[in-house]
This record gives C-alpha cells, structure tokens and sequence, in this order.
C-alpha cells in the first residue's frame, strides 16, 4: 500500500459492528410492507399508535373496555382499507379518521351514555378535604360541561386540549377545514368558560 492510498483504505467502510441494530423503518416503508402482508411491520405501525390510539378511544367511549374494542376494531379496519391509504400522505391523520369515526358511529348505535371526564390524579394526601371537595366538584361541572358540548366540538376538544393534536390534523381527521375546527374549538370554549363561572367566582 502506498502513502497515497493509506488515508483512502482508512477512511473506507468495513461491516458493520457486531450487535449494530439498522435504524427503524420510517412510515412510508412499514405502510407499503403491509400492503404486502407483512405481520412484522403491521405489529410495528400498532405499537407506534397503540398508546395514542388507546388515549383517543377512551376520550370517545368513557370506557375501559369500550375503548380497547373501538381501538382493536380501527386497527382491523386499517388491514381491511390499506389498498386505499394513498402513498405519500401521513399514516397517523388517515388512522385516526378511521377510529373516531368508528368511535362516534359506535355511540350513536348504541346510545352509549359518554363519560368524557379529563382524567386527574388522585388527590394528594397532604389536601385538605375542602380543597379536595373543590377539586372533586371542578372535575364533575367539567365532566358535565364537556358532555353537554355538541359531539364534533367534544371530539375537537378533547383531540386539541387533551391529546395534543393541531387544527390541521383535527380538520384531516374530521374532514373539515381548518377554520372550521378553529370556529368550533372558540366556541366550546366560550361554552365551558360559562360553564365553569359560578365556579371561579366561588372561589374569589
């Protein structure tokens, strides 16, 4: 070997480590290896949503077991439809079309009585049991106050304040424009503001 070539031959790539673990699939991949059967990938997909998918079911249904059957039943309808998910658009706004959409026609057929309570952590120990009561009285008028909502405005809420979701992804969700979610997020909370008054003006 010449001096020339060393730097060459040393810079060049050899096999990789033993133990290197190639880099996970980006989504566009594990889309198209599904459309063409592949399990492994299809198992991959439900574990990047599965905790997502699960927080939105539970939003929808009020219930544990109701929301792990609408979760199951989106994931199934995804296997189903696949052949018409377009190539080249996000997986996650097309999934979740799917599950709230089954989600809200699931309540409709059988007339589920909602519960759609923001989930808060047990009250602290070290609370006073007047403070806690003010707690426990906040979640209920806000239980009730999202459950008074008109459904597309529940389900806006809950997607914007509760899960994170931006007004674009809601309005590919739903089907809307993006204006459209805006108007009715201002509206629900103008409702819930209302709502909530007798209780702010309690507590001054």
């Amino acid at each position: 070997m010449t001096a020339a070539s060393a730097p060459l031959a040393a810079g060049r790539a050899g096999p990789p480590p033993a133990g290197a673990h190639a880099p996970p699939p980006d989504e566009p991949e594990l889309v198209e290896r599904v459309r063409r059967g592949d399990p492994a990938a299809f198992d991959v997909l439900v574990g990047r949503y599965m905790r997502r998918a699960f927080a939105v079911a539970y939003r929808l249904m009020g219930q544990k077991e109701d929301a792990e059957d609408l979760v199951q039943d989106a994931f199934m309808a995804v296997l189903q439809r696949i052949e018409t998910f377009q190539a080249g658009r996000p997986f996650g706004p097309w999934f979740f079309r799917i599950l709230v959409n089954r989600g809200l026609n699931s309540r409709k057929a059988r007339s589920l009585r909602a519960v759609d309570q923001i989930p808060l952590s047990a009250a602290s120990a070290s609370l006073s049991p007047e403070r806690a009561a003010e707690q426990t009285e906040l979640r209920e008028r806000l239980g009730m106050a999202l459950e008074g909502l008109p459904e597309r405005q529940r389900v806006i809420v809950n997607l914007f304040e509760l899960e994170g979701f931006d007004g674009p992804e809601i309005a590919e969700i739903l089907e809307i424009a993006d204006g459209t979610v805006r108007w009715h997020l201002h509206e629900a909370r103008k409702t819930l503001r209302r709502a909530l008054a007798p209780y702010e003006r309690s507590r001054t």
